[in-house]
C-alpha cells in the first residue's frame, strides 16, 4: 500500500506566510523559512510553496524566497504561483524546488504541460486547479484561474483528465468553497478526479480536524495538504500521522 503523505502549504504574499478563508481575508502566519524548517523537523513528508499573488500581479515567482526556503528544506518541495513558461519553471527548479506547480498558465496554454514534462521529466510537473461549484457543468465543478478569481466555464474533472493525459505527475485541486473553512475537504471533488486519473491526487482546501484528513484519504487522495491547522498549531503532524495509522491509513514515519 502506498503511504499517504502530509503536505503543509506555505501561501506566500509579500514574503510572508499568510492564510485566509475562501481565498480572501488573509492574515499573517509567519516567516516562510522558519515555517519550512519547523515542518521538516516536525516530520512533514512534503512541502508546498505558493506565491498566491504572482499571477494576479503579473510577476514571476519570488526566487529569492524560494532559494531561502530550499536551503533549509529536507523534504520534497513543490513551488507554484506565477509560472507562465518553461523558462520560468526552469528558474524555480534551479532555485531549489523539486517540483513546479502550474495552474492558470497551464489552463490557458495546455501545451505548457507537455513542454515542461519533456524538458524536466514527468515527476517534476504538478498541475494545480482552483475549483468552485457550478451545477451547470457535467461534474458540477468549474475551473477558476488567476488566484481563483476568474471563472472559465471549463469542467474541472475534464480538465484534470486532460492535464494527466498531457503528462502531469500530480493533480492538485483546491476547492474554493471549502478553502480555509475548516469544515472538511470537498470529498466529491476528490472522488471525481480520482475516478478519471491514475496519478496521485492532492486533497486541498478545508481541513479542520484529523477526521477530515482521514475522509480525504478514504476518498482516494494520496497527498493531504493543509495550511492553517498546521500554521497555528491546531493539529500536530505526528499526532495526525498517529491518528491516520490507527484508522488503517498507511503513513510515512
Amino acid at each position: 500500500m502506498r503511504n499517504v503523505l502530509i503536505m503543509p502549504c506555505l501561501d506566500i504574499k509579500d514574503g510572508r506566510v499568510v492564510k485566509g478563508v475562501h481565498f480572501v481575508g488573509l492574515k499573517d502566519a509567519g516567516d516562510p523559512v522558519a515555517c519550512a524548517q519547523a515542518y521538516c523537523e516536525a516530520g512533514a513528508d512534503e512541502l508546498a510553496f505558493l506565491d498566491i499573488t504572482a499571477t494576479i500581479e503579473g510577476r514571476k515567482t519570488m526566487l529569492k524566497t524560494v532559494r531561502e526556503v530550499a536551503a533549509v528544506t529536507t523534504i520534497p518541495f513543490t513551488v507554484g504561483g506565477g509560472i507562465k513558461s518553461v523558462g520560468e519553471a526552469e528558474a524555480v527548479l534551479a532555485a531549489g524546488a523539486d517540483r513546479v506547480s502550474i495552474s492558470s498558465a497551464a489552463f490557458r496554454n495546455p501545451s505548457l504541460i507537455d513542454e515542461a514534462v519533456k524538458l524536466f521529466a514527468q515527476e517534476k510537473v504538478v498541475v494545480a486547479i482552483d475549483v468552485d461549484l457550478n451545477q451547470a457543468l457535467p461534474s458540477g465543478y468549474e475551473v477558476y484561474v488567476d488566484g481563483g478569481n476568474k471563472s472559465t466555464g471549463k469542467d474541472a474533472i475534464e480538465w484534470a483528465k486532460e492535464a494527466e493525459a498531457r503528462g502531469a505527475a500530480i493533480i492538485l485541486p483546491t476547492s474554493k468553497a471549502c478553502d480555509g473553512a475548516k469544515t472538511g475537504y470537498d470529498l466529491p471533488l476528490i472522488r471525481g478526479i480520482k475516478a478519471v486519473v491514475g496519478v496521485p491526487v492532492v486533497a486541498s482546501g478545508g481541513a479542520g480536524k484529523p477526521e477530515h484528513f482521514l475522509e480525504a484519504a478514504e476518498a482516494g487522495a494520496e497527498i493531504l495538504l493543509a495550511a492553517s491547522v498546521f500554521h497555528f498549531s491546531e493539529i500536530g503532524i505526528q499526532e495526525l500521522k498517529g491518528y491516520l495509522s490507527q484508522n488503517g491509513v498507511s503513513v510515512k514515519y
